[in-house]
């Protein structure tokens, strides 16, 4: 993977970085795994906006994407990875013996041609889903259950990764991508290796313009505003608004928001990091 830095030929590509999409393989989708997608524009069943800077974007449409890898001691082969405009990293196309195509995501390294599967009896090799008792210890692996056949929905998106640290009778210990080391059931199935696209982090949209092709309205500062729109408003002149806090009074930066009752608070061993 790789990234290019744009010749400056207008203002807006001064500062561009774009992804070299060199692990694309081809960019025609899978017609029978698309299906719809409708806007919400932030707003809710009775038209009211409960979300603020969204609207507008692209018309895209929807990739049904295999989380479950519930296709088990089947092997399937790798067509092409592929882009998705729904999410940071790549996925890729696989086809089983029988002839069904699956999305996956995919993870660093997979190339087409590969054989990947799924269940118990997988080798812990990139891009195979295995439950984690199987999985042996300081592999990185992506695509995390936090229940099993509930789906993955731990370290999904680009260059993200987890680390299998210890087993414990029916628990393993990982350390998630955010630094917290938590508990997770051993039965609950995870994929080896790092999620693509690991260069995602190092891309520069350039222009304003772009964040709207992507769905995402302007932003008002809240010090410019008013003390009737939001509690940091306000003010003679330039003056900055107290303590950082959201519209509804929360405040940000360190607050922490988590439940000191919420009953999956005894998996977690070490809290993330500030």
């Amino acid at each position: 993977m790789s990234v290019r830095k744009l010749k400056p030929i207008t203002p807006g590509q001064r500062f561009r970085v774009v992804n070299g999409f060199d692990a694309i393989t081809t960019d025609k989708p899978e017609k029978s795994l698309l299906a719809p997608l409708k806007k919400s524009g932030g707003r809710n069943s009775q038209g009211k906006m409960t979300v603020r800077h969204r609207g507008g974007g692209h018309k895209r449409r929807y990739r049904i994407i295999d989380f479950k890898r519930d296709k088990q001691g089947v092997d399937a082969k790798v067509v092409s990875i592929q882009y998705d405009p729904n999410r940071t990293a790549f996925i890729a196309l696989v086809e089983y013996k029988d002839g069904e195509k699956r999305y996956v995501v995919a993870q660093n390294g997979l190339q087409v041609g590969q054989k990947i599967s799924s269940g118990s009896k997988a080798a812990p090799e990139i891009g195979n889903a295995l439950p984690l008792s199987e999985i042996p210890l300081g592999t990185i692996i992506s695509c995390i259950e936090l229940r099993p056949g509930q789906g993955a929905v731990m370290a999904r998106s680009a260059g993200t990764f987890a680390q299998l640290m210890a087993k414990d009778g029916k628990f393993v210990t990982i350390k998630l991508p955010s630094g917290e080391t938590r508990l997770i059931l051993a039965n609950c199935l995870a994929t080896v290796g790092a999620v693509s696209n690991s260069d995602h982090q190092l891309l520069v949209s350039g222009k304003a313009g772009r964040s709207r092709w992507l769905g995402r309205r302007p932003r008002t500062r809240p010090v410019a505003m008013n003390p009737v729109d939001h509690p940091m408003g306000g003010g003679e002149g330039r003056a900055s608004g107290g303590h950082p806090r959201s519209k509804n009074g929360i405040p940000a930066k360190g607050f922490r928001t988590r439940s000191k009752t919420k009953d999956t608070n005894r998996y977690i061993i070490e809290r993330r990091k500030k």
